[in-house]
């Protein structure tokens, strides 16, 4: 973990060697929360090291779950569907944005009140969209302007539901899935396209009664759930700055392992694949319902991309990445549908164009994302992360492609999700 004000990256002659990344934070998040409430123990293995999964750990045991974490392995005794206690403090998300939407609705079922808080980051981040449907299920929800935490909760006796998503978003999606799970009959989801389904696959591991067809999902509420093991395959969001590292670095052949190979997740490496990326995937044996393997890159003359509406919810943790990855590409990257990047850790379109001009790039800004020609040579400079911290890795990642140094301010706040991210890369970037 990097704890300074500044940090300088180095320009690479290659990315060389084989490594893995942390488990994967979207599935440790899930797998903890459900088995909080889960009857019987839970054993996770393979847990994320990030500081988000962290803040779901400590406000599940201010709900009284017992848990023992012990370096990347979490055993969770689960308290059963409806048994978590009322909080004796605030349950503090910290940065965690999915820690707070979808304990939501984890516990809005709970005939108890308890109250959400945050770091100033989180604290301007938007909850209207989890706040609407809970209420329909009939929790009571207070948030400062209807919109901001902190967020009160007081939940109870919830009516199934039958709910619409007018936007693709997995945090909405499993906040309304796991509020189902305490309604008494049939809560249904419908989404406009289909987003990450770790929480589908998940709840099956762990035996809810649920079905998926067509963008739409249903779960039968009110029956129990039983703990199970798990192994949490490595995070393709972090595996992305090494993915796009390799393939921007002339000479560069770059394997890394165990990766999370989930269609609804790996959208980055399909439309990489498509413009010419050089880069195979090895599928392992599935543990569970999440597919892995390992992926082979080399480095390779990317044509360009056009990313829009179908392809957002599947790349939306990678688009600022790739918008770094734009500049080495023919004909650049294009990037549309994509306002949710505005109400991120930072607002990410704005932090991307700032940080690309302090670096001498043209990129032309729209409401909804922005474009990036190609063929563009990075300048050395200073940037800032805006403390985001997939904008502090993804111009460490332009600090590889730049012609001088690229200076990172505030470069620790890559902990979020990816504690040891600078060190990795230490360990596979040649000078």
């Amino acid at each position: 973990m990097i704890d300074v004000d500044s940090l300088e990256i180095t320009p690479a002659t290659r990315i060389l060697g084989e490594m893995s990344v942390p488990g994967d934070k979207a599935i440790s998040h899930r797998l903890a929360m459900i088995g909080g409430i889960a009857e019987g123990t839970t054993l996770i293995r393979n847990f994320a090291e990030s500081a988000d999964c962290a803040s779901t750990i400590e406000c599940l045991r201010r709900l009284s779950v017992p848990i023992h974490h012990a370096g990347t392995t979490v055993t969770v005794e689960g308290r059963g569907l409806g048994a978590l206690r009322e909080p004796s403090q605030e349950l503090d998300a910290r940065n965690s944005g999915s820690t707070v939407r979808f304990m939501a609705g984890l516990i809005s079922g709970c005939e108890f009140e308890s109250t959400f808080v945050g770091d100033s980051s989180l604290s301007r981040r938007p909850m209207k969209r989890i706040i609407d449907p809970l209420r329909r299920f009939g929790a009571t929800i207070e948030a400062r302007e209807d919109n901001y935490l902190p967020l009160k909760i007081r939940g109870g006796l919830l009516t199934p539901l039958d709910f619409t998503m007018s936007i693709a978003s997995a945090q909405l999606k499993s906040a309304v899935l796991f509020a189902g799970l305490h309604a008494r009959g049939r809560t249904t989801v419908h989404e406009p396209i289909p987003s990450r389904n770790h929480t589908e696959l998940a709840l099956k591991e762990f035996g809810a009664r649920i079905q998926t067809r067509e963008n739409t999902i249903e779960i039968e509420g009110g029956h129990p759930l039983q703990g199970k093991e798990f192994r949490v395959p490595g995070d393709v969001s972090s595996a992305a700055f090494f993915i796009i590292a390799a393939l921007g670095v002339p000479n560069s052949r770059l394997r890394l392992t165990n990766v999370g190979l989930n269609p609804t997740r790996s959208g980055l490496i399909h439309l990489l694949k498509q413009a010419q990326a050089k880069i195979t995937a090895i599928p392992a044996s599935i543990s569970g319902s999440e597919p892995a393997g390992d992926l082979v890159i080399e480095s390779s003359d990317v044509d360009g991309l056009d990313i829009g509406r179908d392809w957002i919810p599947s790349v939306i943790d990678e688009i600022p990445v790739l918008a770094v990855f734009a500049t080495k590409t023919q004909h650049g990257i294009r990037i549309r549908d994509a306002a949710e990047l505005r109400v991120k850790e930072s607002d990410r379109i704005h932090s991307i164009a700032t940080n690309l001009r302090a670096l001498g790039v043209r990129s032309e800004e729209y409401p909804d994302g922005l474009f990036v020609p190609g063929r563009q040579i990075l300048r050395g400079g200073t940037v800032d992360s805006f403390g985001d911290h997939r904008i502090a890795m993804a111009f460490a990642i332009a600090g590889l492609f730049a012609e001088d140094s690229v200076v990172i301010k505030n470069p620790g706040c890559a902990a979020v999700s990816f504690p040891s991210f600078y060190e990795l890369l230490d360990l596979v970037k040649q000078t």
